[in-house]
């Protein structure tokens, strides 16, 4: 699996390759219901993803994917004063 972000897109490339299988008793078979092959898929992030901070993980074949927004700089008030 390979996961980039390019400015806002997110991009996710991987490849699930075919295996066989030893069955009971020395058979062989393999039953097939997901497909395989390589797959790409990309994705429009919003643009107040932090990148730096971005970490991925794969654990038991779920992939978890963390973006955390940037810190967002709030207004301040300006006092107006009498000239």
């Amino acid at each position: 699996v390979e996961i980039s972000l390019d400015g806002e897109i997110l991009t996710l490339k991987g490849e699930r390759k075919f295996e066989k299988e030893e069955g009971k008793e020395g058979r062989k078979y393999h039953r097939v219901e997901r497909s395989y092959g390589t797959f790409v898929r990309s994705f429009q992030l919003p643009s107040n993803i932090d990148a730096d901070k971005a970490s991925a993980q794969l654990t038991d074949g779920v992939l978890t994917l963390r973006l955390p927004k940037k810190d967002v700089v709030k207004g301040r008030k300006i006092e107006v004063g009498n000239a």
